[in-house]
């Protein structure tokens, strides 16, 4: 009878330990960036497990062609970025023992960005003039020891002016450091 209460105890102790090593990993709670290759600050709020809305405050670098001038022109234009991030890997890359820490983590995301005037355009070109862009991302973002954070997204979009609307791709890559906690 005393083995029988000993295997159970023991029995309920392993199931115990073993479901505290199967916590659920999920993204953080509220999280601060400074981005340093495109100044700018983020902030990015999970509201569920996997879910994040991320917001961003920057400076972006843009390339606009002139057919008629047959010549480019490099811009940078402040910005308003605002995403919906569904993170799908967190739990994979636990499980090989890899970070997922201030949401290291591949995901998907919902795109929507607003570009004011530029602030460097060469008007011997043409202007450039307000835009807002809706795009479906693909994206990774890293966090290493120290805080450094890495960030690369990639996808199709549709960019409307008072011009024109039209088919761009949209890219974005950063790399800055996670403030706070």
């Amino acid at each position: 009878m005393k083995k029988n209460y000993f295997l159970l105890a023991l029995l309920i102790g392993v199931t115990s330990i073993y479901a505290q090593d199967e916590a659920s990993v999920s993204v953080e709670k509220n999280q601060f960036k400074i981005n340093m290759l495109f100044p700018g600050f983020v902030y990015e709020h999970g509201f569920s497990e996997k879910n994040t809305l991320y917001s961003e405050v920057a400076l972006g670098v843009g390339y606009q062609y002139n057919s008629y001038h047959n010549d480019g022109n490099v811009f940078i234009s402040p910005l308003i970025t605002e995403q919906f991030r569904h993170y799908y890997n967190l739990e994979k890359r636990a499980a090989k023992g890899k970070r997922t820490a201030f949401n290291s983590g591949n995901y998907i995301a919902a795109n929507a960005m607003y570009n004011f005037e530029s602030i460097s355009t060469n008007d011997e070109y043409g202007s450039y003039v307000p835009s807002f862009t809706l795009a479906a991302l693909w994206g990774l973002q890293r966090t290493y020891k120290g805080k450094f954070n890495l960030e690369f997204s990639v996808g199709p979009g549709v960019n409307f002016d008072k011009y024109d609307t039209e088919f761009v791709p949209v890219g974005n890559f950063t790399l800055g450091w996670v403030i706070g906690k």
